[in-house]
């Protein structure tokens, strides 16, 4: 028995680690290539390598905001069900860790970031500086913890946008805004669903919510990502800049999408984690590769 006792946390550390910065919600930095896709330079020189880094960069900047968050939150999130279980919330991670992580993840995204442009930096620096407002402020604000949330996929298409020097057109920014608002607002219900009596305890600003004030956000912000997303497919400068209006074909999947979403907030529970319903849902997995092919072809074939 005592030879594993001795192993065991030697063992764990790296694992523990290694779930401490939350791979599974680098899926959310795939924002970043969305002005890479739409602004039509996946086969220009370089700008897939650059596109690239900028996600690295920013998938190392979002786990060292979790580090900090998590730290923050360790006694709050022992009385979630399943944050409880996070490394720092258990236990397995000490204030040394954190640290070094902190430092390995913020260097390692600055030393990227500097290889993008001092713009770029620009950007991941007010990125983190938002996030940290946010963990210690906007959070415990009703409605403006998701309008944080939703700034935050701004910053995330914005820095994509710089990395490659091309423009953040109006429509992607309002449907970025819309969509992540409605995400926020999905996890936000399911957040208050699961902890029930004792989302309060957990953040004060979930007592302020009902689960009929988020469905009637869900559904309005659900409605105006579908329409945004619309009427930019067939809007006179979307049909110009891409030669076709082949885009409008990709409006069933966006509905498909929402639609399927509401689905697993509403039937299955989900929704607190967008991440785990990306890569674990195989209706929606689908329909996105649906969505990206039918893109791929009406604006490079």
């Amino acid at each position: 028995m005592t030879p594993e006792l001795t192993v065991q946390p030697k063992v764990a550390l790296p694992i523990a680690a290694l779930k401490a910065l939350r791979p599974k919600q680098w899926t959310k930095n795939g924002v970043l290539l969305v002005p890479l896709l739409f602004a039509k330079s996946v086969f220009v020189e370089g700008q897939l390598m650059r596109a690239g880094l900028s996600v690295a960069a920013f998938s190392l900047l979002a786990s060292g905001v979790y580090l900090v968050n998590d730290w923050f939150d360790r006694e709050k999130d022992r009385l979630h069900p399943e944050k409880r279980n996070r490394p720092i919330a258990a236990g397995l991670l000490g204030l040394p860790s954190v640290l070094v992580l902190l430092a390995m993840c913020w260097g390692g995204a600055l030393a990227t970031s500097f290889m993008l442009g001092r713009q770029f930096v620009i950007v991941a620096v007010s990125y983190v500086a938002l996030q940290i407002v946010y963990t210690t402020v906007l959070k415990h604000m009703v409605v403006l913890d998701v309008m944080a949330l939703a700034l935050g996929f701004i910053v995330r298409v914005v820095a994509g946008a710089v990395a490659i020097d091309v423009a953040v057109s109006n429509w992607l920014f309002l449907c970025t805004l819309l969509g992540a608002v409605f995400l926020g607002f999905a996890k936000r219900r399911a957040e208050l669903s699961s902890l029930e009596e004792g989302a309060s305890a957990h953040r004060a600003s979930l007592g302020e919510y009902t689960q009929t004030m988020l469905d009637q956000m869900m559904s309005i912000s659900a409605a105006c990502t579908i329409l945004a997303y619309g009427l930019y497919t067939v809007s006179p400068e979307t049909i110009q800049r891409v030669g076709s209006d082949h885009l409008k074909l990709t409006v069933p999947c966006v509905i498909f999408g929402v639609f399927r979403y509401l689905f697993l907030v509403h039937k299955r529970g989900l929704g607190g984690a967008p991440e785990k319903i990306l890569l674990s849902d195989v209706p929606l997995i689908l329909d996105i590769v649906a969505f990206l092919g039918i893109v791929a072809w009406g604006l490079y074939f």
